[in-house]
């Protein structure tokens, strides 16, 4: 490596660089790419939160895909503030200064980053931010000030446009209204991420939703977290799976994401029923303090409601785990059902009394998903990897710290789920190509030196759902933009992290064509993997105090792996 830059690639034992890494019997390969996550305001959490910020760097991921499900801390109107920050609950931070992405952008670099940030524009919080948390249909003059904003977003750098469609303002919009945002930003060919409206009974229906706002919108498509929820589904991924095949196969452009566990998490107040969430958290505090709207709530919970996805059935309450609660912290890691039989409640009592208390911050993890299906998803050729990490204080669902360590780990060695060479394509390439990350991706000459350095025989995820954020083993070293991260499985300081921009310069595409055409190259440096005794990698500025194996005579500027 040369600078942030990798400089060759190949039988490199005659070169010299000042810092060598002695990686013999390891395998040496870009950067995982997380493609979802809920990291945006990582940055601003404290110091005493260092472990929690930087779980996925210590699993060798280098880019983070944030701003998933709809929701971003921008963009921010100033007269509509107070309604953006109450529809934001799946953050840990309270709002910033800012109004933009490139504001957000600023502010986020001058805290300083764990790993690369690939920002999307959320749906969710776009519609928040022009016509509130009101369940209607937006006027004309609402939706071009929504596509003005989604414009002035991409112009900005956002990846994409992601939507969270079980979720306050967004399960209110109409398939049209988001095919209208869509399309008014399909020339910058950027995805469409869904948090589709429905993951368990009507997953099909969902599906084909998706295709339908990316085909009347123009752009390609992706679908979050792909699953089968509620035991009544399992195994119907085969049924979906077919949909995405068949569109890719009229040349359709989709694909897919999966996290490698049977649970999911997302904010405890997916478990009321859409009009229950009108007006935002406040109108839905005012509803939990009142009796006759929670015996609605309950009524509605026990006899289900069309097309909405009613997690006290497919979960049931056994299987609720309260995995962040400020309120409460001495009910994390607690099942509901445990909590309400200990406080003489129902527990549909217990989640309205915590959500009058504490709407916005209580998270909770649900078990609802079957082993069958998440290794359909995982080893379908167009499905990538994404944590669906929430970087929250409390016990957070493992996934955040052990995704990347278990794909490798448990599916690949232990289960035998396809080969080294595709994982880290699934991890890497595929990814990098999915979300336009040009310069990231691949290990060739001229890319950034985004780099994993991990043992294939021993990498395991370590983290549990009683201890969240503990790391893998057998990642030694990661590398980002030329910097050492991780050095020997130790979090370092000197780390350097970018903040991605949208456009791509002449040079970057130059190089981008060069990559897609020389892809064979790549994928024969990943399946040799364990690196033969002299073949290098060479990067400068490395942090003297540490101990990188042996000195070799100097090279102007570089390591050498």
């Amino acid at each position: 490596m040369r600078g942030e830059r990798v400089a060759e690639v190949g039988d490199l034992r005659e070169a010299n660089a000042p810092r060598v890494i002695e990686a013999g019997g390891m395998c040496v390969t870009p950067g995982f790419i997380d493609t979802h996550t809920h990291s945006d305001m990582a940055a601003f959490l404290g110091d005493d939160h260092l472990d929690l910020k930087a779980a996925t760097v210590r699993q060798g991921v280098t880019t983070e895909v944030c701003g998933n499900c709809g929701s971003t801390p921008f963009p921010m109107l100033p007269e509509r503030r107070e309604d953006l920050a109450r529809s934001k609950a799946i953050f840990a931070a309270e709002d910033g200064p800012w109004e933009s992405l490139a504001e957000y952008r600023e502010a986020v670099g001058a805290r300083g980053l764990h790993a690369n940030l690939a920002p999307l524009l959320g749906h969710g919080s776009l519609r928040a931010g022009v016509m509130g948390m009101d369940n209607r249909v937006p006027r004309d003059d609402e939706l071009q000030t929504m596509v003005r904003l989604a414009e002035a977003a991409f112009e900005q750098g956002a990846f994409g446009i992601s939507s969270g469609l079980i979720y306050a303002p967004g399960v209110y919009a109409r398939t049209e209204e988001l095919a209208a945002i869509c399309r008014a930003v399909s020339r910058h060919r950027r995805p469409y991420t869904t948090h589709m409206r429905n993951e368990s009974d009507l997953v099909a229906d969902s599906v084909r939703e998706a295709l339908a706002i990316g085909e009347q919108g123009g752009v390609p498509v992706h679908i979050s977290h792909h699953k089968a929820a509620g035991r009544r589904n399992w195994g119907r991924t085969a049924e979906t799976l077919e949909i995405v095949r068949a569109a890719r196969a009229a040349g359709r452009d989709v694909t897919v994401d999966v996290y490698p566990y049977t649970a999911g998490s997302t904010m405890l107040a997916a478990m009321l029923p859409p009009w229950a969430l009108d007006g935002g958290f406040d109108a839905m505090r005012e509803r939990m303090r009142d009796g006759v709207v929670r015996e609605r709530i309950v009524r509605d919970m026990e006899s289900g409601l069309p097309g909405w996805e009613n997690f006290s059935q497919l979960a049931g309450w056994d299987r609720i785990v309260i995995s962040s609660c400020p309120s409460h912290p001495d009910y994390e890691g607690r099942r509901v059902h445990e909590l309400a039989d200990e406080a003489g409640r129902t527990p549909a009592d217990m989640v309205f009394d915590l959500l009058a208390e504490d709407a916005q911050r209580t998270l909770m993890i649900l078990h609802v998903m079957d082993d069958g299906d998440v290794r359909n998803v995982l080893g379908f050729e167009a499905a990538m990897v994404g944590s669906d990490g929430i970087p929250v204080p409390g016990k957070p669902h493992p996934r955040w710290a052990g995704t990347f360590a278990r794909v490798l780990g448990h599916y690949r060695r232990e289960e035998g789920l396809l080969d080294l060479a595709a994982w880290v394509h699934k991890t890497t390439g595929l990814a990098a190509d999915r979300f336009g990350l040009h310069d990231r991706g691949y290990l060739q000459a001229g890319k950034v030196a985004d780099l994993v350095v991990f043992d294939a025989d021993t990498i395991a995820d370590r983290a549990t759902y009683e201890d969240p954020l503990l790391p893998p083993d057998g990642v030694r070293e990661v590398f980002i933009n030329g910097r050492a991260a991780v050095s020997s499985g130790r979090l370092t300081s000197s780390g350097r992290c970018r903040r991605l921009e949208e456009k791509m310069p002449a040079t970057s595409a130059v190089r981008w064509l060069w990559g897609r055409a020389s892809s064979l190259c790549y994928v024969a440096m990943v399946w040799a993997g364990r690196v033969l005794p002299g073949q290098s990698l060479t990067s400068s500025d490395g942090a003297a105090a540490m101990d990188w194996g042996h000195w070799s005579s100097p090279r102007p500027g570089g390591w050498r792996i």
